[in-house]
């Protein structure tokens, strides 16, 4: 099974050549923005991604998905969704729909 921080590893470098995506924080967690809005972050065992539509309705419908709540005190945000290294495989693919999601939003 892959570790979350070399998958997140793995996902900024695939951007690494996308000169309009940056590495910041949000929350105190490591992310990645455009135009200062994140779309990707690693939080505790999960990597979460601000999806939108069929993406993330495919993101949440994945076995153990959910809508990612980082003060952990019952506030999800409905955009985000948190998934474990189980789906490493649909990384790269919910990456790129949060990225084309928040280039909209920008």
């Amino acid at each position: 099974m892959t570790d979350i921080a070399d998958a997140y590893q793995r996902l900024v470098a695939s951007f690494s050549t996308d000169t309009s995506v940056a590495s910041g924080q949000m929350f105190g967690k490591p992310c990645l923005t455009i135009k200062g809005k994140a779309f990707i972050a690693q939080h505790r065992d999960t990597i979460v991604f601000k999806l939108s539509g069929k993406a993330h309705e495919n993101a949440l419908a994945l076995s153990e998905a959910t809508l990612w709540d980082p003060s952990g005190k019952g506030r999800a945000m409905k955009e985000w969704i948190a998934l474990t290294c189980q789906h490493s495989q649909h990384f790269a693919s919910f990456s790129k729909s949060a990225a084309d999601y928040v280039s909209t939003q920008a």
